[in-house]
């Protein structure tokens, strides 16, 4: 295919380099503000183009050795070429042009952004398994940058939990080895403080044989061994019979507790274990949870935020619309001897303003929503006793809209908002607001 010049002027929201031919926008892999490459179209749409970097003529003073040998190839990453400062630079300038152009709205002040390890720390995802037969061996990896139908053939992961990420390529022999290799579509890991867990999904019944190979790896490699035979509810321990996956959350005051969630391997837990406890100390310091306070929490899942606000103010609420996840909530309260805190299941992105937790007044909220946002829930929360919110966002687009609907309709003001590096190396934006009345 033919191959064109151009001068990257921009960096796209997914972090793919920006360029204009005969007024044309085109999203170039691999490419960085102000430089000037020979870039080749891999694909065509109506209005903008998709291509790769054929040829590199000039450098960003910015541009970096990716640290990753499969860089380019996978797609888990796509910012590795890029530093780390610039890449902090690049999310801030995603949230506010997201706050200037969806939600009108700007923030009074803006918070330091949060970062923390930017190599192995990922303790949760999906490793996806392929059979290929031209190679005659199996691929465990993340999507293919280029073609998301196709298993990237990787050997290891730098942004993985150091305890599994050099092991990627012991996962594809071991899968390899088996008799049901062609059976298992995807390998899920979590880890806990303690212990890693890998979840084996596979479409048929092993055969003992291959149960004895699962059981021995883990063995040899210390990593918690489940199988997924078929939906969530599924999932049942090998190896050991009781596995234990629990993470800590410091308090940050000699004067407080910590506290300890205890987790299942697919339940929803933050992904970077160091950032969510920076962002733990964030939130704190925003909500400034007071002894008297009563505080919701929205989306609250295992309790992530509402068992460390406990500690801290006379009641709080979680509300989660995951049953699994809200057992599990109230009993990590009761793990960690916590009493003044209670969990409610219900799907917030419905109308509950018929349900008791939401028509009592409340000193505070913290909402932790998924990427689609809050819109929904803001239609009839805050009440007017609320006074204060904080706002953990996923999507600065959904976080944006909805600051736009606290500032004019509830009379909010956007007191602060900055972002957290919770996924390093990738575009992914995570963010945290502050509303005050």
């Amino acid at each position: 295919m033919k191959e064109l010049q151009a001068t990257i002027t921009d960096l796209g929201h997914d972090g793919k380099g920006v360029a204009r031919i005969d007024g044309k926008a085109v999203f170039v892999s691999g490419a960085l503000l102000g430089e000037e490459v020979t870039l080749r179209i891999r694909k065509r749409h109506r209005h903008y183009d998709e291509a790769e970097v054929a040829e590199l003529l000039s450098r960003s003073p910015h541009r970096v050795e990716p640290r990753c040998r499969h860089f380019g190839q996978c797609g888990g990453c796509s910012l590795q070429h890029l530093d780390a400062a610039a890449q902090i630079e690049m999310k801030q300038r995603v949230l506010k042009d997201n706050f200037e152009r969806i939600g009108k709205v700007e923030p009074a002040a803006w918070l330091p952004p949060l970062t923390d390890q930017p190599w192995g720390y990922r303790r949760k995802g999906r490793l996806s398994v392929r059979a290929v037969a031209k190679k005659g061996r199996v691929l465990v990896g993340f999507r293919e940058e280029s073609n998301p139908r196709f298993v990237a053939d990787i050997s290891q992961c730098e942004v993985v939990h150091p305890a599994l990420g050099p092991k990627i390529g012991l996962l594809a022999e071991l899968v390899g080895g088996m008799d049901a290799s062609s059976e298992i579509p995807q390998i899920e890991f979590a880890a806990g403080d303690d212990t890693v867990a890998l979840v084996f999904r596979h479409m048929s019944p092993l055969s003992e044989r291959d149960r004895a190979v699962l059981l021995a790896f883990g063995q040899q490699h210390g990593f918690a061994i489940y199988l997924q035979p078929g939906g969530v509810s599924s999932v049942h321990p090998l190896w050991p019979e009781h596995p234990r996956l629990a993470f800590r959350i410091p308090s940050g005051d000699a004067a407080v507790q910590d506290v300890e969630l205890a987790f299942r391997p697919l339940d929803f837990v933050q992904v970077n274990a160091g950032m969510n406890q920076r962002m733990m100390a964030r939130a704190m310091e925003l909500l400034d949870p007071q002894p008297g306070d009563r505080v919701l929490d929205l989306f609250c899942g295992l309790g992530n935020f509402t068992l460390p606000i406990a500690r801290r103010v006379a009641e709080v609420v979680g509300v989660e619309g995951e049953h699994g996840l809200v057992e599990r909530a109230a009993e990590n309260a009761a793990r960690n001897g916590i009493a003044n805190a209670r969990f409610e299941v219900a799907n917030l992105f419905e109308d509950q303003r018929q349900a008791h937790w939401a028509r009592l007044p409340w000193d505070k909220l913290l909402l932790d929503p998924p990427r689609a946002g809050a819109d929904k829930l803001l239609e009839y929360l805050p009440r007017k006793e609320t006074q204060r919110m904080v706002y953990v966002s996923c999507h600065p687009g959904s976080l944006a809209r909805d600051a736009g609907i606290l500032v004019q309709k509830h009379g909010f003001r956007l007191s602060a908002a900055g972002v957290m590096d919770m996924f390093p190396h990738t575009a992914h934006v995570e963010s945290i607001a502050l509303f005050e009345r």
